[in-house]
């Protein structure tokens, strides 16, 4: 027999009754019954219940054991009793005759890890992270890790099926302007020079496409100095990144269609959009959902009434662009539900207000501005699709600023009445994104991705206000959250060079910081494009976890520090000599 183990936890049947095995795993739980001992044996296939009775040596060296230490146990397979039909292993036990102990542990648990009384999610995340060996242990989150080997393999077969060929890009790289601040690597044999760890590879697969890779992909580690969210792993992250030659937008968005429905029809049991995923452009999706990341599971539209209120002697409209959100049946909401809209657009969202109205069964308006409803205006609050037992809420601020509030206030409407859709994935694709936006300078910038195509070219880039150039850029949505981002290629030289130059970056910085992509760019480049879904993301929805570290295996915390590892952390002085640094840091 093996060592330790001649079968795992969870395998043993009422067939295997009166063999004599082995098992080893961690200790979850003791029961002690006077005269007889019970032991929840766990590993990673499942739990065996281990049996200690007459025999007193062993009772007197189980007295010893304690939740979590590490036992191989040696005995023979008996039916049990009294079986138990939550678990695979519920219809036999071992009969224990020789416990080994392989690892020792503390008696007192930093928390408990696999117990029906604690809810894992309560405790203190940072306690969990520091500790993350054990927190790993619970069932959920070792099941989540289980899972993304589990995605992670069959987005491979996926790609391999569809005809990509993998391929491995350089960590060490340039920096480059993508929309996050560079993680800077100092160059020991280079003083004052450094790396820069990629925020994506997107350089390289465009070089990789130049050298007559057809199509190429890989699972890629990402690096962005950004501040975490819930939905957003900090400092790094994986995505699936693929690029396609002589390929369209279309080509891509078939790809993307198969990759997204084919993983999440295999991993889970809700509805999932199949292709074609609804196509919105970027500004249609900011005019009906106030946000580029639409959760269509959820109803509610954003629609504007500024012309319909034109004139009106309300002082909070006037002069502002009001949008409006009508609530079905909305209109038997209680008082309360409406001031706590009102309290949650001006505390948390920061709206200057909330106005609302309700329609009666008879067609009447009553509460929050009715009185400044005239005739008029409620026949054109009819004709946009309200009706009786709605209610109507309205924001009113400068033009963006509305679109913004009023996608946040759509999205908390449907949380309070429950109007999301329950075990469904709905997926889009938001297209025609701006090519370019003004900065906090007031300077124009890149919007999405700058080495993205102009729609229209270089007639665009000459003639056009850049604020109203569209991109070849689009994005997969699923359920409220960006999962892909994407762009058809710009891979003319001189567009290239021409779009920079728009953004404020002359031909001589061009070239100097994307030397090998100008060079490459003047020996004969496909047209290409390509998108990188988010690896870590995708899990984390699959797994319908709310929070993306539950899905990772050793994450930052919400302050980007490492809990467990104690990084970032100093380094000694001889360290930074050899790299050539010096620090001087007040704390």
């Amino acid at each position: 027999m093996n060592k330790y183990r001649t079968h795992n936890c969870g395998e043993l049947r009422l067939s295997n009754v009166g063999e004599r095995v082995r098992l080893a795993g961690w200790i979850q739980k003791i029961r002690n019954l006077g005269g007889m001992k019970f032991i929840d044996l766990r590993d990673q296939y499942g739990i065996t219940q281990i049996i200690i009775s007459e025999n007193k040596e062993l009772q007197e060296q189980s007295e010893k054991l304690v939740t979590e230490c590490v036992v191989s146990i040696e005995g023979t397979v008996i039916e049990r009793t009294s079986k138990n039909n939550k678990i695979p292993t519920g219809d036999i036990e071992l009969q224990a005759e020789k416990i080994e102990v392989l690892g020792k542990c503390k008696s007192i648990l930093p928390f408990e890890i696999n117990s029906e009384k604690i809810d894992i999610s309560t405790v203190r995340e940072d306690l969990r992270l520091e500790y993350r060996f054990l927190d790993l242990r619970n069932d959920k989150i070792h099941n989540n890790i289980i899972l993304r080997s589990k995605i992670m393999k069959f987005v491979r077969d996926k790609m391999d099926e569809l005809g990509f060929t993998e391929i491995q890009t350089p960590i060490l790289a340039n920096s480059s302007p993508e929309g996050a601040r560079d993680f800077l690597v100092p160059s020991r044999l280079h003083p004052g020079e450094f790396y820069a760890l990629p925020q994506a590879p997107q350089q390289f697969k465009q070089l990789l496409m130049v050298s007559g890779f057809d199509k190429y992909y890989q699972i890629a580690p990402c690096f962005r100095d950004e501040d975490p969210r819930a939905d957003r792993a900090p400092g790094e992250f994986y995505q699936i990144d693929f690029e396609m030659s002589f390929a369209t937008q279309e080509d891509v968005f078939k790809v993307l269609e198969e990759l997204f429905t084919s993983t999440f029809k295999h991993f889970t049991t809700c509805k999932v959009d199949e292709g074609p995923f609804e196509r919105i452009p970027y500004k249609v999706a900011m005019e009906k959902y106030g946000t580029d990341k639409p959760d269509l599971r959820n109803p509610l539209i954003i629609q504007d009434v500024t012309e319909i209120f034109a004139g009106t002697e309300f002082n909070g409209f006037k002069d502002k662009t009001i949008k409006a959100i009508i609530v079905p049946d909305g209109a038997k909401e209680s008082r309360k539900f409406f001031d706590n809209m009102t309290a949650y657009a001006v505390d948390v969202v920061g709206a200057k207000g909330l106005a609302w109205l309700k329609i009666d069964a008879e067609n009447n308006v009553s509460g929050g501005i009715s009185k400044f409803v005239t005739d008029e205006i409620k026949t054109k609050l009819e004709e946009i699709g309200a009706k009786p037992n709605d209610s109507i809420f309205f924001i009113a601020d400068e033009f963006e600023t509305a679109q913004k509030i009023a996608g946040q206030i759509r999205i908390e409407l449907a949380n309070r009445l429950d109007l999301i859709e329950k075990d469904a994935y709905r997926f889009c694709l938001i297209v025609d994104f701006p090519m370019y936006e003004l900065s906090d300078e007031g300077t124009i910038d890149f919007n999405h991705n700058p080495f993205s195509m102009p729609q229209g070219g270089m007639e665009s880039l000459l003639n056009k206000n850049p604020l109203e150039i569209l991109a070849y850029q689009y994005d997969v949505v699923c359920n409220g959250y960006e999962v892909a981002s994407g762009a058809v290629r710009n891979h003319n030289p001189e567009i290239m060079v021409k779009a920079f130059e728009v953004a404020g970056y002359p031909e001589q910085e061009v070239e100097k910081r994307f030397g090998a992509l100008y060079n490459a760019f003047q020996y004969g480049t496909p047209p290409h494009a390509g998108a990188a879904p988010g690896f870590d993301r995708m899990v984390m929805l699959i797994a319908n976890e709310p929070n993306i570290r539950e899905v990772i295996a050793f994450p930052k915390n919400k302050k980007a520090r490492d809990a467990l590892m104690g990084a970032p952390s100093t380094v000694k002085e001889e360290q930074l000599r050899d790299i050539h640094i010096k620090i001087d840091v007040k704390k």
